[in-house]
């Protein structure tokens, strides 16, 4: 493991040489650095020697891989590695040597990952399968690349204290947790998933550590500082005395998963509460260096609540050069019009259609309006972004676990009205994210779930039951007590998945396959431009995506409401286009609709074509010039009404 070029020649962790092993810690705090390495029930003490930077090492020449050690400070108990690669009795207890570079890839053939024309899977590997391992993910990914998506995500695997847990409380960095197996097993996954032409993103988190198990302190109190704070207390010092230190922890992390894992990217956690005031900005170093370590495209993605386009701007104009952001407005805008929800932050959502039409034309909805939720103006202006640098989600980790019962959108909402939804996420232009078991409606939830040890455990049982207390159907006590407990081992065993549901919620199933295969095979929707696409409400409940590219054109029709009828010229199209040209792509009803169904949605109505949507139901339309031309050579002219208001823009 290498840190930054001014450490080079003091390695961090435990690093494999010819001669042996070379530990290393920074350390200024101690006045004493011992390395306590184990031989079965013996220990023995190796003394560390200091440098000027506070960096104590030793060289171990019969340690090998699979050799476990500890640190010990001023003679105190040993304590883990804080780059230790892996921990196999958990957070607590010895690090363990791994030679990561042992693994034989066989992905050499794998271009990486460019942030084109994506589509994510997120999901949580204790939960996802019933073993909830590393190897037992892996024996899914053929099922995951039939669905059709492009990427999957996992959340955090850092190691965390306990058996399960949503990876947010990770503690061991370096360490992907023992409870989904060993690192060569997540070697292994990401290798096979290459193999299929799945790509990997990893969630990590450098906006905090959490509580148990982080014993960052006692090697220096400077990588944390009082001059910020986040939710969660005292922020990594980014900025201030030996903040290259910290940097660097972050950031060699992040260079980990990327060249000793071959994962294609990186999901930041909650950037806007990484406190940093110096030049340049952690984010923007990071993605640069993370970059500069491999020889192959890589796609960084950030969560940014504050709406800020400079995350997504290029370094060279201001910016810190993320590929994407989470933008959240459209889920919230999405769920307040499914659900009529109004607590929390959604009070600054009216979830209707026009709103809608907005977040899906602009990314963001908020750009620097006031926010009655933070009370204080949200977001900047959006220009020319490309559709690609915006992740939409009707669901995602959050959004479903931190609702007080872990509901998903589809537990709240007629099945129809998910689908018409559905339909709207993975054909806008923007890159979709699906959250695991949304693709066929899984029953099961998915709850907030920790492991911590009791004392720790009963406070976060509390603040879970108190974080609710605002919302009406909980404002009372016993009503509280019904938001399952998040140390409770049912909570965790309700949220995994039962994969059987694909075959037994088919149909669900079916249609996001079809939207997939759509989004990334179809030469319009292929292609994120957000200057070749418009979403226009039509009356209060339904709304028109409409897209085209080189003269083809898609549009889709939403109808979240009841039995829409009207005229066609209403539609403000950038074409017009004679009615008997339009087919039928695809229905929330019929994935793959047959010939001759267009007669089923347009209508003569005298003077004009009638646009005739049963209630709750999508509708693709779609016309493609090349086709287009050669039925008018067979057609007689003048015979078929346009599509289209006279006030329409056309397509040059």
């Amino acid at each position: 493991m290498s840190t930054s070029s001014d450490q080079a020649d003091q390695p961090l962790g435990a690093n494999i040489t010819s001669d042996g092993i070379q530990f290393g810690i920074w350390a200024p705090a101690a006045e004493r650095m011992d390395l306590l390495v184990e031989a079965g029930d013996d220990v023995t003490r190796y003394p560390m020697e200091r440098n000027e930077r506070g960096i104590y090492s030793t060289l171990v020449r019969d340690a090998t891989a699979g050799t476990r050690y500890q640190f010990s400070v001023d003679g105190t108990p040993g304590t883990p590695d804080p780059r230790s690669r892996f921990q196999p009795f958990g957070v607590h207890g010895p690090s363990e040597v791994i030679d990561l570079g042992a693994f034989d890839w066989t992905d050499d053939a794998w271009p990486g990952l460019r942030n084109e024309n994506l589509s994510i899977y997120e999901l949580h590997v204790g939960a996802y399968t019933s073993e909830g391992t590393f190897d037992a993910l892996s024996r899914q990914l053929e099922a995951i690349v039939r669905l059709g998506v492009r990427v999957i995500e996992l959340m955090p695997v850092a190691d965390f204290p306990g058996r399960w847990n949503w990876g947010y409380d990770g503690v061991a960095l370096y360490a992907p947790s023992r409870a989904y197996g060993h690192p060569n097993d997540l070697q292994r996954l990401v290798d096979r998933a290459h193999q299929l032409g799945l790509g990997v993103l990893l969630d990590v988190v450098y906006n905090h550590l959490g509580p148990d198990g982080n014993y960052l302190r006692r090697y220096s109190a400077d990588y944390f500082t009082d001059r910020h704070h986040t939710p969660w207390g005292d922020a990594l010092n980014y900025d201030g005395p030996n903040a290259q230190f910290v940097r660097d922890f972050a950031i060699d992390n992040a260079i980990q998963w990327v060249r000793d894992y071959h994962f294609d990217g990186l999901r930041l956690d909650a950037v806007d509460t990484i406190r940093d005031d110096s030049e340049p900005h952690l984010l923007a170093e990071l993605q640069q260096r993370v970059r500069a370590a491999v020889d192959r495209d890589v796609v960084i993605i950030a969560e940014d609540a504050r709406n800020e386009v400079r995350t997504i701007t290029p370094v060279a104009d201001g910016g810190y050069g993320i590929d994407a952001v989470w933008a959240d407005d459209f889920h919230h805008e999405m769920w307040v019009l499914l659900s009529n929800a109004w607590e929390g932050y959604y009070v600054d959502f009216s979830g209707s259609v026009e709103d809608l039409a907005k977040a899906l034309n602009d990314g963001f909805f908020y750009q620097g309006d006031v926010s009655d939720f933070w009370k204080r103006k949200r977001g900047t202006p959006i220009s020319d972004e490309p559709a690609s640098a915006f992740v939409f989600n009707l669901q995602n980790h959050d959004q479903i676990g931190n609702r007080p019962l872990g509901e998903r959108i589809h537990h709240e909402i007629d099945r129809d009205r998910f689908l018409v939804a559905s339909s709207v996420l993975l054909l806008a232009p923007e890159t979709p994210l699906i959250f695991m078991g949304q693709e066929f409606a899984a029953s099961t939830p998915f709850r907030f779930f920790t492991d911590h040890h009791e004392e720790l455990g009963r406070l976060v049982t509390e603040g879970r039951r108190k974080e609710f207390a605002g919302f009406r159907a909980f404002s009372d006590e016993r009503a509280q007590r019904h938001i399952p407990d998040p140390q409770a081992e049912e909570t965790f065993r309700s949220s995994m998945l039962r994969l059987s549901e694909r075959d037994e919620h088919g149909a669900t199933y079916a249609l996001y396959q079809r939207l997939l295969q759509l989004r990334h095979g179809d030469p319009v929707f292929a292609v994120q431009n957000r200057s070749l696409s418009h979403a226009q409400p039509l009356g209060g409940a339904a709304l028109m995506l409409h897209r085209w590219r080189d003269g083809s054109h898609r549009v889709l029709i939403a109808n979240f409401g009841a039995e829409l009828t009207m005229p066609s010229s209403e539609l403000e199209l950038a074409c017009t286009v004679e009615a008997n040209q339009w087919s039928v792509m695809m229905s929330t009803a019929n994935p793959k609709p047959e010939p001759g169904e267009i007669e089923r949605y347009l209508r003569s109505d005298g003077s004009d074509i009638a646009l005739c949507l049963p209630a709750r139901m999508a509708v693709l339309f779609g016309f493609d010039a090349l086709e287009h031309s050669r039925r008018a050579a067979d057609s007689p002219a003048g015979t078929a009404r346009v599509l289209g208001g006279p006030s329409a823009p056309r397509m040059t």
